[in-house]
């Protein structure tokens, strides 16, 4: 079974690329974002450790983080964030490790995938067989954001700031998806890369 990253810059496409990859393949695939909301559930370490540096005031009525409440506290304070971060990355790896293994054992799958934007930052490239890195021209990225989640101009170029530059997404991956143009382009791309992992 081979273990993938799929990662790329806000706006490449990368939830189309993974559609398609579920459609055609029998794999599973996680979604780094989905697994942070699930490790910081209550009842989990993870929640435990959030809510000793966050406080109690950041839930809601159900007993759940309120994100919102979250964010405002990260936003009044810088070194929450990494303080956060540290707590919960790992948490998420942990995770999909379990889950990785699990498929492995279960054997149903040749193909297991997660995605995040951040997962060469966060030293998955020692963990995955394969890096991709899905990429999109800037332009393309900019109109997907406006049309697609009515993103400002500037919303657009503050998030593009806070990722990885093109150069260092290249650097990392080992496989580059061209999602400037056409979906079915990429897929065929992709087809290509994994009838050569056969």
């Amino acid at each position: 079974m081979k273990f993938i990253g799929i990662t790329g810059g806000v706006g490449a496409g990368k939830s189309s690329i993974l559609s398609y990859i579920r459609e055609q393949y029998p794999c599973e695939i996680y979604l780094a974002d989905e697994v942070a909301h699930e490790v910081k559930k209550p009842g989990t370490a993870c929640f435990r450790e959030l809510i000793q540096i966050l406080g109690e005031d950041v839930l809601d009525e159900t007993g759940d983080i309120d994100k919102k409440r979250m964010a405002e506290k990260i936003f009044a304070d810088d070194q929450l964030l990494e303080k956060i971060n540290a707590i919960v990355h790992p948490a998420v790896k942990d995770y999909l490790l379990e889950r990785l293994n699990e498929a492995r054992e279960k054997g149903t799958v040749k193909l297991f995938f997660v995605e995040a934007a951040l997962l060469i930052e966060c030293g998955y490239g020692e963990l995955v067989d394969e890096m991709w890195y899905v990429h999109a021209k800037k332009s393309v990225r900019r109109k997907r954001l406006r049309e697609s989640r009515g993103y400002s101009d500037e919303k657009i170029d503050q998030i593009m700031k806070a990722q990885l530059s093109e150069e260092a997404f290249r650097r990392g991956s080992d496989f580059v998806i061209d999602n400037s143009g056409s979906l079915e382009d990429a897929c065929r791309a992709i087809d290509e890369r994994l009838k050569k992992m056969d």
